[in-house]
């Protein structure tokens, strides 16, 4: 199962990544048309401004997301590697229940409150006349990416140890009673 779930991760990560690319894409036409109208023309395509926003928001947010899940984020590791294996293991899987907490409590429970406020109020941005609501939908989606992959994250930092080996040379990890196991074997 848990390589399916691998699968299913790859695939939606290049998903992700090629929804990027589009909107990377676009947000530099769109800047690229904004400043041409607005120096050939005399004035810039009031729609311009607003969708390059939109798009950055957009971006940065699912870029976030996709760089969380494949561990391309900035991080500063060093004193975390100086630690024994146990530890590091063990502060991966609190780093990790951290984001669980802050994708659910701020990105998916709250964005999910901007939306439904934004729609409620009928908001509606002024050139492009979008409800606001859809453009703020960029937080509850990266937050479900964001979830699933620290969940993921979360399950391989529960693995075994990188590091230790039993008697028998085979990978082994500590239990939660403290014994030693070795393939699934407390000793």
């Amino acid at each position: 199962m848990t390589g399916r779930l691998k699968q299913i991760k790859f695939v939606l990560t290049k998903v992700l990544e090629f929804f990027l690319i589009v909107a990377v894409a676009l947000l530099v036409l769109d800047v690229v048309w904004g400043v041409l109208t607005r120096y050939a023309v005399g004035q810039q395509a009031t729609w311009t401004e607003e969708l390059a926003r939109f798009l950055l928001i957009w971006v940065t947010l699912l870029g976030a997301a996709v760089a969380f899940g494949t561990k391309g984020h900035l991080g500063v590791d060093y004193f975390v590697q100086q630690f024994h294996p146990e530890a590091q293991r063990l502060m991966a899987i609190v780093s990790n229940l951290v984001v669980v907490f802050f994708a659910i409590a701020i990105f998916i429970y709250g964005g999910c409150q901007v939306v439904g406020g934004a729609l409620a109020m009928e908001q509606v941005t002024p050139s492009l006349g979008w409800k606001m609501g859809h453009v703020y939908l960029a937080l509850p989606v990266s937050g479900v990416f964001m979830l699933m992959f620290a969940l993921d994250n979360l399950v391989d930092s529960m693995g075994p140890v990188e590091g230790t080996k039993g008697e028998d040379g085979s990978q082994g990890f500590s239990g939660g009673n403290g014994q030693r196991q070795i393939d699934g074997e407390a000793n």
